[in-house]
């Protein structure tokens, strides 16, 4: 009897036991969270947002920034790449519009007419250096025209109609009325360029590659 009572009495024991781990691990799993371990959840979500906000300014920053820096490149550049373009051809032949002081188109028979006999006027010509026109005795143009750059340190040589030379008033150089030269420092002559007149009347410059008729030489401008 005495050791049924104390079987009893143990198993009481364990079943009080087991019931009050079971009421445990009900009430935790219930249990709110920790205050710490909430503020941790919260601050690295937050944090996450604000890295993510961030990094999306971050790239729409530098997508300005790129996009301003091409924008400054290009405009800086293209005229530099302008420049080194020849300028565009007109009319026929593949030869390049003469023109005048204002950009405008030169036309063989309006220029003529208000020109005079030997008259040596400049237009636009060729990589639009300044370049002579002639116009010859029968009221025609001649077949070539003057580049007027100074071959000595680059001047624009002004034509002379009382002395009939061209004369560069930076250092004295002269030129025949071919371009040829007739006083240093020149080393060289005016550089030549074709003239001619278009089917719709233009007066067109195209480059002169043949032998220099003046020296008898290939063109020193080549």
């Amino acid at each position: 009897l005495q050791h049924n009572l104390l079987n009893k009495t143990r198993t009481m024991k364990l079943l009080s036991i087991a019931t009050a781990l079971l009421s445990t691990g009900a009430a935790l799993g219930f249990a709110p969270a920790p205050m710490g371990a909430s503020r941790v959840a919260t601050s690295l979500s937050a944090g996450t947002e604000e890295l993510y906000i961030d990094m999306e300014r971050r790239n729409i920053m530098n997508l300005i920034l790129v996009g301003s820096a091409g924008v400054t490149i290009a405009g800086l550049g293209l005229p530099y790449v302008y420049f080194f373009l020849p300028p565009s051809a007109g009319g026929g032949g593949g030869g390049v519009t003469a023109k005048d002081a204002l950009g405008n188109d030169l036309f063989a028979k309006e220029y003529i007419e208000s020109k005079k006999v030997g008259d040596r006027s400049l237009a636009q010509g060729l990589k639009g250096d300044a370049t002579y026109l002639i116009v010859k005795d029968d009221k025609t143009l001649e077949t070539y025209g003057l580049n007027a750059v100074c071959t000595h340190l680059g001047c624009v040589v002004p034509w002379s109609a009382p002395n009939n030379k061209f004369m560069c008033p930076c250092h004295g150089s002269q030129y025949a009325p071919t371009g040829a030269v007739v006083r240093g420092p020149a080393p060289l002559p005016l550089a030549l360029a074709h003239c001619e007149t278009a089917e719709d009347g233009k007066i067109l410059f195209s480059t002169w590659s043949e032998t220099d008729f003046r020296t008898g030489a290939n063109p020193w401008w080549k």
